[in-house]
């Protein structure tokens, strides 16, 4: 089965399916120690690769090229990738698209915002015409052989939130996704108007949307949750409270023990993403 393909498998199986943002590398091998699935998160690679806001630093070539390490290191994990508006213009958004599949991933999301773009828990969001961003989307969707096609939207005025969810669920995307949802009755009302279509949910900390448990968003009737930052906030708080301690011991690094990571420990999680250490992935 192919990589899009064994996703939207996850996401038509009962329960909500989770995807952990990842943000390098590193935290990718960590994560994929406990979930099956990983969302490349624009707001996690800009802070990693560029040290940036994600407010439209990303350049696709830089995307594209970590995704394909991501794949290379990862042969099973489900791997769903952020492209934001597709990288403003309908051409461009496509040959990403392309580009994506023909490395194997699993899925794109591409979002109605135009630019200068922010986060989608943040304020200060603007959004295309709706026939606009229809229209970069259909290119998109006629472009893709297999990809899961996540349609977003970040509308913010209750109506336009409510008329963008139904115009995106009538088209071929594979999902929806409502960025930036207030409250669980919200999540219903999107629920409503988008009928059968699957709902994509994201949680971020410290964002907008309400702090709900998989079992909760699968009773709501969510069958994706991306998880776009927990790897990038844990190791912010990490490292910050790491550096902190080395230096009020005056540069004595701590001893290493059951509960904590040397040499040994990082190297074997390493060594796991040697590609010949991996089995033959069957198509």
């Amino acid at each position: 089965m192919s990589h899009p393909n064994r996703l939207r498998h996850a996401i038509d199986t009962t329960g909500t399916t989770p995807l952990i943002g990842v943000f390098d590398m590193f935290s990718a091998s960590v994560a994929a120690r406990h979930y099956d699935g990983m969302f490349i998160s624009g707001f996690g690679f800009a802070a990693s690769h560029y040290g940036l806001p994600d407010i439209g630093f990303i350049a696709w070539p830089d995307i594209i090229a970590f995704v394909q390490r991501l794949r290379l290191a990862f042969p099973r994990q489900h791997l769903l990738v952020d492209i934001d508006d597709g990288y403003v213009d309908p051409e461009t958004a496509c040959h990403v698209v392309r580009s994506l599949e023909a490395i194997g991933a699993s899925g794109v999301i591409l979002e109605d915002q135009k630019r200068p773009r922010r986060c989608g828990h943040v304020d200060g969001k603007q959004v295309l015409p709706l026939e606009e961003y229809l229209e970069k989307l259909e290119m998109v969707l006629a472009t893709r052989r297999e990809l899961v096609v996540v349609a977003r939207t970040d509308a913010t005025e209750e109506s336009e939130i409510l008329r963008r969810a139904e115009a995106l669920a009538a088209t071929e995307a594979d999902v929806v996704l409502v960025d930036g949802v207030r409250s669980v009755d919200w999540i219903h009302r999107v629920r409503r108007v988008i009928g059968g279509k699957p709902l994509l949910f994201n949680q971020i900390a410290g964002g907008k949307s309400p702090r709900l448990s998989l079992s909760e968003l699968s009773e709501l009737g969510v069958d994706v949750a991306i998880y776009s930052t927990p790897c990038l906030f844990a190791a912010q708080t990490a490292i910050d409270r790491a550096l902190r301690e080395l230096r009020e011991a005056d540069g004595r690094l701590p001893r290493t023990g059951p509960d904590t990571v040397g040499v040994a420990e990082c190297l074997a999680l390493l060594e796991k993403n040697i590609s010949r250490h991996h089995e033959l992935v069957r198509a």
